[in-house]
């Protein structure tokens, strides 16, 4: 297929765009380069700079690209942030991704795959996670995500535009060439790599006293190898509708960052600090539906592969893909 990849320069849609390529497929990435980075760009993609938030551009890309599918990763990620200043985030992650799909329709590019997110699931009412578990977002990140699920639900009605919504738990880890480089960092391998590597003093635990085997929050951690595999595959997916991705195996914070300790060959100290306001104990996922609908099967469902992948990316490139 000839794929357009909105936010083909940041961690996933990278990965993503690897993996499209590297199984022949043709890629043209479109990307603000706002929090992504042109040399995260593959070198066989086509790039075009552009923002979503332009409306005319992104009719333009779309007009002449004569795309048979996109994916769509351009969105601002940031819990916190969310909080603070969540008219970004509906903007961003909403109005933003309508130009999208206008223009999808407009030109008949009517299949989309979109990077969506288990904050849909707010604090779930059982665990694991499935497809069908109550969604109800504890902040506007989650929200403007459901809310652009929404519209994918109503555009396949009215339009037929077929979609895959694909819901991550923690993606994690590197390919050969791409991993992870955010400013700032917030997810827990890399700050952890960070400590290793010598460019921060400690990891901090967030709580030792949730009802978990080690006291510490259980989360589901998936490689980003993996997450590719089932974005491909959900280009062909028989139906539209919406699928976790997950190991299905939690990790605790502690063991992570033992398994970290292990691949590094650092001690990695660690801080236990109060618990933070609106951490679930547990967020693992039932996937079962991505393995028997899209065929998909992870092949790294293990802490160790993980770390290794993005410890092995962090010494090659100490200092991300800055110059």
């Amino acid at each position: 297929m000839n794929v357009l990849v909105c936010g083909g320069a940041g961690y996933i849609g990278s990965a993503c765009t690897e993996y499209l390529l590297d199984h022949g497929h043709s890629v043209t990435v479109f990307d603000s380069l706002v929090t992504g980075y042109r040399d995260a760009v593959d070198e066989r993609a086509e790039f075009v700079l552009g923002d979503l938030a332009d409306r005319e551009k992104v009719f333009e890309v779309m007009k002449n690209g004569k795309f048979d599918a996109i994916m769509h990763f351009a969105a601002a990620s940031l819990v916190g942030e969310s909080m603070v200043n969540p008219g970004k985030y509906f903007h961003n992650n909403v109005c933003n991704g309508l130009n999208l799909v206008d223009a999808a329709v407009e030109y008949g590019v009517l299949n989309i795959v979109f990077s969506s997110t288990a904050a849909t699931f707010g604090e779930p009412d059982e665990m694991p996670i499935k497809e069908t578990t109550t969604q109800c977002p504890i902040n506007p990140y989650g929200e403007s995500k459901l809310c652009f699920e929404k519209i994918l639900h109503w555009y396949n009605k009215v339009h037929g535009l077929k979609y895959a919504a694909l819901r991550y738990f923690n993606a994690a880890g590197a390919t050969g060439k791409f991993g992870e480089n955010h400013n700032p960092e917030t997810h827990l391998i890399p700050i952890i790599l960070q400590v290793a590597a010598g460019t921060r003093e400690h990891i901090m635990i967030y709580g030792d006293d949730y009802d978990t085997p080690d006291g510490s929050c259980v989360r589901d951690y998936i490689h980003i190898l993996d997450l590719a595999q089932a974005h491909m595959l959900a280009l062909d997916a028989p139906e539209s509708g919406h699928y976790n991705l997950g190991t299905g195996n939690g990790l605790s914070v502690k063991e992570i960052i033992e398994a970290a300790r292990e691949v590094t060959g650092h001690p990695i100290p660690a801080i236990i600090e109060p618990r933070r306001a609106g951490d679930p104990a547990f967020l693992i996922a039932d996937s079962t539906r991505a393995r028997k609908v899209l065929g998909w099967e992870p092949k790294y469902e293990n802490a160790t592969a993980v770390i290794e992948s993005a410890w092995k990316w962090r010494c090659e490139n100490p200092n991300g893909y800055a110059k």
